[in-house]
């Protein structure tokens, strides 16, 4: 049989919050990602990354 590798991906997203204290944190969701932020004071930044 013929292998099925690669083909249709499916991209999948996931949620970057970037902290001024140079931390990087990785969620499944812009909710979670945003909570996160919120709770570190808000200041961070929330960047969707397509891997």
């Amino acid at each position: 049989m013929g292998c099925n590798c690669g083909g249709d991906r499916q991209a999948i997203t996931v949620y970057q919050v970037f902290l001024p204290d140079g931390t990087v944190l990785q969620f499944p969701t812009w909710q979670e990602a945003e909570a996160a932020n919120q709770r570190a004071g808000g200041a961070g930044t929330v960047v969707a990354i397509g891997q």
